[in-house]
């Protein structure tokens, strides 16, 4: 093939530049994998990003993808495209650990539907990446495979619970990153790690198998531009047999035109009730002032339902924590003390009691949904988290009152829109003078997809951000 890539580096190349060069053979699929890995073997060490590295599967797939596109046979949209798995879904000939010494090491039989979905497309699974135990935290530590770092300061925070993902995606290594999402967890490392996190609308991506936990987990990409994070979500969406609750829309690939441009945007820099740290108060303002200069309408706001969130949250999410309460103490003693903390907390939260906070949660989502029409607004700016990223090992930061498993007290702006089921994205809008990268949150209500990501392509377009660290 021809070696033309005076483009782009193939390492850090975007998925619509890889495809596109795949597709013209001015780029071979084994070139693209060989350099991804040898960027990831360089990053790996400190980040400790992945779970499982398929390093041998990876190039085995590549060979296959550039013999195709010699065949001249029918590409798919991610042909070639390497792509990373949070080790929350299956992935055949791996085992999905979930972050949890107690859980089963025997390889998948087979693909989750997203995973072959992927694979379907074209792109190649280079392996899977490290989760908090259970998906519990937004800090990227667990039992298993220890502490995951930030890619733009070892012994920081890369957030959670899509840890690994984030600090691949942060670090440069690979353009698409598989993660989930149940109060945060796409959002918050993409925040903590200077990359894109995508939270679709609830049941635009199938999620199996269902999670039993009030329908609070979504599945999306984290990546390096929203241009990128809407053609990995065109081949994510999508109904299936297995998720009885996913919808039957597809989405083009390409993300909408228009920008910021005509856009009315409301902006709450605290929705009424959370804390924020000046600096990341001080950048998302400015964010906002771009968005404004870039052709959106925004107005300050404080919406009425932001502060009935934190505690409700708290009894949902703690409530969803319960099944994983340890049989005993040698099993607590294999788990993070924070899961621990959580699922002792609730240890006596009953029936009634969860069923009381799911009827507040169906007025809650109702709530934020009509809000958006009532009020005359498009989308809703705010802080992605209220910290940028911190000391590994702790759910806080050091400057904030301690507390043994309540990280959600910075995050109370992801989990409304995990409640509400509506889209939400997080693009990165600057870094703090410690150059840790601060996340800009632009959500919508129930089925905006579309336009969110239209709004996070408009504002990188209008700010561009320099996604891959220089160390």
């Amino acid at each position: 093939m021809a070696q033309d890539k005076a483009t782009t580096e193939l390492a850090t190349a975007s998925a619509v530049q890889m495809a596109a060069m795949v597709r013209d053979k001015r780029a071979s699929p084994v070139e693209i994998i060989d350099e991804v890995l040898a960027r990831v073997g360089a990053k790996e060490p400190l980040l400790n990003a992945f779970v499982a590295l398929d390093a041998e599967g990876a190039r085995a797939a590549a060979r296959e993808a550039e013999a195709a596109v010699m065949r001249g046979g029918v590409l798919g949209p991610l042909h070639g495209v390497p792509v990373t798995i949070k080790d929350i879904q299956a992935v055949r000939g791996l085992p999905t650990r979930r972050g949890s010494r107690l859980s089963d090491a025997a390889p998948a039989t087979g693909d989750a539907p997203l995973v072959a979905r992927l694979r379907e497309a074209g792109a190649i699974i280079l392996g899977k990446t490290t989760s908090t135990e259970q998906g519990w935290t937004a800090v990227s530590h667990n039992p298993l495979t220890g502490a995951t770092h930030n890619p733009w300061a070892h012994g920081m925070t890369a957030g959670g619970s899509s840890s690994g993902a984030a600090a691949l995606a942060g670090a440069g290594c690979g353009p698409l990153h598989l993660g989930t999402d149940g109060a945060g967890s796409i959002r918050l490392p993409a925040h903590f790690c200077g990359a894109v996190g995508f939270k679709p609308s609830y049941g635009r991506v199938p999620y199996v198998p269902v999670p039993n936990n009030g329908a609070l987990s979504h599945a999306g990409p984290i990546t390096r531009s929203t241009e990128d994070a809407a053609l990995m979500f065109s081949v994510l969406a999508g109904p299936h047999p297995l998720d009885h609750t996913t919808l039957p829309d597809r989405f083009a690939p390409e993300v909408e035109p228009g920008g910021l441009r005509g856009l009315r945007i409301a902006y709450s820099p605290d929705l009424g009730h959370a804390r924020v740290d000046p600096e990341v108060a001080a950048l998302v303002e400015g964010a906002v002032r771009a968005m404004e200069a870039a052709g959106a309408t925004v107005e300050q706001v404080t919406p009425p339902w932001g502060p009935e969130g934190p505690g409700l949250e708290r009894d949902l999410w703690g409530g969803a924590m319960r099944p994983f309460l340890a049989a005993d103490a040698e099993a607590a003693a294999q788990m993070d003390p924070g899961l621990v903390a959580c699922t002792e907390a609730y240890r006596d939260f009953g029936f009634m009691q969860a069923h009381a906070a799911q009827t507040r949660r169906f007025a809650y989502a109702a709530a934020v949904n009509a809000w958006f029409g009532e009020a005359g607004f498009d989308l809703l700016a705010t802080p992605a988290a209220s910290v940028a990223a911190f000391p590994v090992g702790l759910q806080r930061p050091p400057h904030w009152p301690p507390h043994d498993w309540d990280w959600l007290v910075w995050a109370e702006f992801s989990y409304p829109f995990n409640l509400s089921h509506g889209p939400a994205i997080s693009v990165p809008c600057g870094v703090t003078e410690a150059g840790l990268p601060v996340g800009l949150q632009l959500a919508g209500p129930r089925l905006a997809d579309a336009l969110v990501l239209r709004a996070g392509a408009g504002f990188l377009a209008a700010r561009p951000f320099e996604v891959v660290p220089a160390r």
